[in-house]
Order: C-alpha cells, then sequence, then structure tokens
C-alpha cells in the first residue's frame, strides 16, 4: 500500500508545534508517504543526558502525494494545513528531498540551523549538487528549499 508517487514536488504540511516525527509515522500507516528530516541530538535532562531525534524543519512535514488526495492528510492527528508560500501552495523539488535524505541519513550531523532567505541572511553559495546542496567545507553543507525560501545548514561531527 505504501507506493511511491511519481511526482516533482512534495508538499509541506504544517504540524501542530513537537509533533511532526508523528504526524510523518501517523501518515505513513495511512498510506501516505511522509517525511520529516531529523537529526540525532543529545538533550540534557535534569538527571541524565539522552540521545533524541530532532527535526531540521519545525512543525513541518513533507508528503508525497496525489492532487485528488491531498485532503486524506486531515485524517491524521497533528496535522494543522498545506503550507503556502508567496499564495501558492509551498512545494519542494524531489531533488532536494533526495539531496535532504542523503545527506541526513549518511552523515554524522550534530547541528542544524534553519534560515529563512531574505530575513538578515546573506550566504555564498560554492558550486551545488544538483541545485540543492552545496559542500562549504569537511563537515557544513547548506541544503537550499527553493520551494519554502529555506537554507538549511548542515553541520557534521
Amino acid at each position: 500500500m505504501n507506493q511511491r508517487i511519481e511526482q516533482t514536488y512534495w508538499r509541506v504540511l504544517y504540524t501542530n508545534p513537537r509533533t511532526e516525527m508523528k504526524v510523518a509515522q501517523r501518515l505513513e500507516k495511512i498510506g501516505v508517504e511522509a517525511y520529516c528530516p531529523a537529526r540525532m541530538e543529545m538533550r540534557q535532562r535534569s538527571d541524565r543526558k539522552k540521545k533524541i531525534w530532532a527535526p531540521l524543519l519545525p512543525s513541518m512535514v513533507l508528503v508525497n502525494i496525489e492532487e485528488r488526495e491531498k485532503n486524506k492528510v486531515f485524517d491524521v492527528q497533528g496535522v494543522v494545513r498545506y503550507l503556502y508560500w508567496l499564495g501558492e501552495p509551498a512545494k519542494v523539488s524531489a531533488d532536494e528531498v533526495l539531496t535532504l535524505k542523503e545527506v541526513t541519513e549518511n552523515k554524522n550531523i550534530v547541528a542544524h540551523e534553519v534560515i529563512k532567505q531574505g530575513v538578515g541572511a546573506e550566504v555564498e553559495l560554492l558550486g551545488t549538487q544538483r541545485g540543492v546542496i552545496t559542500k562549504i567545507s569537511g563537515n557544513h553543507y547548506w541544503v537550499e528549499l527553493k520551494g519554502l525560501n529555506y537554507l538549511i545548514k548542515l553541520t557534521g561531527g
């Protein structure tokens, strides 16, 4: 039932705060291909340190779903709405999602930062792979999500 839908773009869902991972799991259970880019991080509790998965995009989950089934996502607890950018549904290209998966799954990411472009951020990108990732140094990567106007800075360990 979990068939891959070949589309050029993934849609962006806005979720309740701190429910991104659970929403992605619930969407997968009902047959919607969902992706919540995340990294493992160490959090300090009062009595111990604990490893947790931290989403890279706060309150956002990417979904690969056909137009005719797009309302199916609202059956899942935690989904608020689709995200819009410049009056259009926010979209992330399949290449950008693939690159994000490759970088987060194959690297030991120790830090991340999401920058909304045009809000006091100037970044010089040096050469790209599929137009969405730039290797800045041995352990820094910039992943650009053009449909959201975001840059995600990933730092490997």
